[in-house]
């Protein structure tokens, strides 16, 4: 197939591109570098099937002439990390809410590309009952509070991205994140398994946000792009939502334990409070996020290979 991978130079795309070039397609990939790098591609430059296109998905004209050459999309670009939201608060919501749109138009113009949208679990907002699973409900915090507005433009994708299903026949697919870390993920947008894996490898203190309870579930990219390819082969997901991560819980005071001990750092661990952490305000956390993985599982057969202190040892080698 020939692929067109929006975000292509980032953290997860670049892994994508990496395993779709391996088996035999051809890819393009569209990508701004607002937050991706060109580094991310570097050992694939000059491939003779890539082509890397610099550019916004909200230019219709760049996305259209891109559609028109390819068989798929897989639309990983957006605004990430919870310090940029924060921080880009009006182009965070634009490129994801407007780019949304631009691609989902472009590939319904060019025979109903199939397409696989990337999602959140901040979908899942301040749900309590866990694991969470695809039909649960949002439950989402405040607009006075900024944190919440990713949460609400990835939610608003998914609706447009299955009323083009259900509507204009376009074979979606929605592939909900949960936590996905490894080696190329930057800390500089708040992503907390590589932010403490620098700061141990510094042998700075690795700061935990509030008392350090809330916890996640952290999987490592390459079973995370395992998915991803499941998912683009299996027609029986098209117009469904599916869950991608790792059933296996940990706190955040237990995950910068578990990087010190791993890594032989002397660093300390702090705690550090909300208020200090986002001085800009507008933040609220979750205190759980944990996926219920058997939608995936049943229609493609995944299942995860490699357990989090693999994932943690990768990324300090990344560091």
């Amino acid at each position: 197939m020939h692929l067109l991978v929006t975000g292509g130079a980032g953290f997860i795309g670049s892994h994508l591109v990496d395993a779709l070039l391996v088996r035999g397609d051809t890819v393009t990939v569209l990508d701004d570098c607002s937050t991706g790098s060109l580094r991310n591609l570097a050992a694939v430059s000059g491939h003779a099937r890539l082509t890397i296109l610099h550019g916004s998905v909200c230019d219709e004209v760049l996305v259209d002439e891109a559609c028109a050459k390819v068989d798929g999309v897989v639309h990983l670009a957006a605004a990430v990390g919870v310090q940029r939201i924060l921080d880009k608060q009006v182009g965070s919501i634009v490129t994801n809410l407007r780019g949304t749109e631009v691609m989902l138009r472009a590939a319904q113009a060019h025979r109903s590309l199939p397409f696989l949208l990337a999602s959140t679990s901040e979908i899942y907002g301040k749900q309590d009952r866990t694991p969470f699973h695809e039909d649960d409900d949002s439950v989402l915090g405040a607009s006075s509070l900024h944190r919440w507005s990713y949460a609400c433009s990835k939610l608003m994708d998914e609706f447009l991205a299955l009323a083009y299903h259900r509507e204009r026949g376009l074979p979606v697919s929605i592939a909900r994140f949960f936590n996905i870390t490894g080696p190329r993920q930057s800390p500089a947008y708040g992503m907390v398994l590589p932010r403490f894996c620098a700061a141990a490898k510094r042998g700075d203190a690795l700061e935990v946000h509030g008392d350090g309870g809330q916890s996640r579930c952290f999987l490592h990219v390459r079973d995370a792009v395992a998915a991803i390819l499941a998912l683009l082969s299996c027609d029986a997901a098209r117009g469904k939502v599916v869950n991608i991560g790792s059933a296996v819980e940990i706190t955040m005071r237990a995950l910068a334990d578990r990087v010190v001990q791993t890594s032989g750092s002397r660093s300390a661990v702090r705690l550090i409070p909300y208020a200090q952490a986002f001085p800009q305000g507008g933040f609220e956390d979750m205190r759980r996020r944990v996926p219920d993985v058997t939608r995936l599982t049943t229609l493609t057969g995944w299942s995860q290979t490699l357990d989090l202190d693999a994932t943690i040892r990768d990324c300090l080698a990344a560091s």
